[in-house]
């Protein structure tokens, strides 16, 4: 190692790597860069809007495997949030802060390129904190999914002034699908990357409101009484799932709030009345695709919607003794109890199901 070298390293061990631009002066006014200042530099350039942000967290829900990601956005006094909640593979607890650093990735052998340039260099999520307030794993699990929040100053990183208009779509000579007309705001973003993988994934874009309605209308849809019923918590369900396990609004409120979104009891109550209701996907609505409506449901704000839970020795004592009851009933009519009753719990009855099999 030459004389230089060694008083580059001695400095850069005193003083900290980050106060350390350059590794070697080259001289005639060329140096190399340090790499923590390179990727610096490289993640100035990869984000320079909001939009861009958007951009690199769908990809990298899609990257994970996602079939479903939703997307929260707000803006309050000149800071944005972004939540974005995903199906996919999911993080473990361990990697949550480290998978902010840079080149560090989960796809060392599936580089992907797309309209957007290469992903898969673990420069994305580095990218993003280093140009945020906030960027932080809310909650995830291996195989449940994520949730990512990230906040940002519109005053250090600015964003398209019209966020609220909705581009138009046409068919390009290919025949696919694109975004011709509207501005490069956030919901074109959403729009580009939800037509570039129509077949792949679904996108919903709303305010934090509208997103939990739409998570607890899809898990409330998508979760059988039955996968409840020995929950402790909604923890063990993916994390687009969970708000299914909400049997009232403070259930709504709780676990909205462990998401990542904050909503008020008078929100949770209108979730819970439909008067919110969930949005359609963000290819539905930017190409008009039109679903059979269906017929809204009356709802009862009195009713007790609190869940029914059973534990297992309650169930199994339960089932004995309906065993031995029937015993009675089937000396009269000739009977045989081909298997153990099988017991249904749902939020409002008990159902028990007898297999029998008659006598000659």
């Amino acid at each position: 190692m030459s004389r230089q070298q060694e008083l580059i390293s001695f400095i850069a061990s005193m003083t900290g790597e980050g106060s350390l631009r350059v590794e070697e002066n080259l001289g005639e006014g060329f140096v190399r860069l340090r790499v923590a200042e390179a990727e610096r530099r490289q993640a100035k350039h990869d984000i320079q809007h909001v939009e861009d942000i958007v951009i690199e967290m769908l990809r990298n829900a899609r990257d994970a495997h996602a079939t479903k990601i939703y997307v929260a956005t707000a803006k309050e006094e000149g800071v944005r949030t972004l939540l974005v909640l995903d199906n996919g593979n999911g993080i473990p607890e361990d990697m949550f802060e480290r998978i902010f650093d840079a080149r560090v990735t989960s796809k060392l052998d599936t580089l992907k390129m797309d309209r957007w340039g290469v992903h898969g260099r673990g420069m994305a999520l580095y990218s993003i904190r280093e140009n945020t307030q906030e960027s932080s794993v809310v909650t995830s699990g291996v195989g449940l999914g994520s949730s990512f929040r990230v906040t940002v100053d519109c005053e250090r990183l600015p964003e398209r002034a019209d966020q609220s208009t909705w581009p138009q779509a046409a068919r390009d000579e290919q025949g696919s699908w694109t975004c011709v007309r509207g501005p490069h705001n956030i919901i074109r973003a959403a729009c580009e990357f939800a037509l570039e993988e129509r077949h792949g994934c679904d996108v919903y874009l709303g305010s934090p409101a509208e997103i939990a309605a739409t998570l607890y209308a899809h898990a409330s849809s998508d979760l059988d009484a039955s996968q409840l019923l020995f929950l402790d918590d909604e923890r063990s369900l993916p994390v687009v799932e969970r708000l299914g396990y909400a049997a009232d609004a403070s259930d709504i409120m709780r676990i909205s709030d462990s998401l990542g979104i904050s909503i008020s009891e008078r929100t949770a109550h209108r979730i819970l009345s439909g008067q919110i209701k969930p949005v359609r996907s963000v290819s539905s609505r930017i190409l008009r695709e039109r679903t059979k409506p269906a017929a809204p449901a009356k709802v009862d704000l009195s009713r007790d919607r609190r869940g029914l839970k059973i534990s297992h020795d309650d169930l199994d004592a339960f089932s004995r003794q309906l065993e031995r009851d029937f015993d009675e009933l089937a000396s009269k009519y000739y009977l045989t109890l081909m298997k153990e009753p099988r017991i249904k719990v749902s939020r409002d009855s008990i159902t028990v199901t007898f297999e029998v099999g008659k006598g000659d």
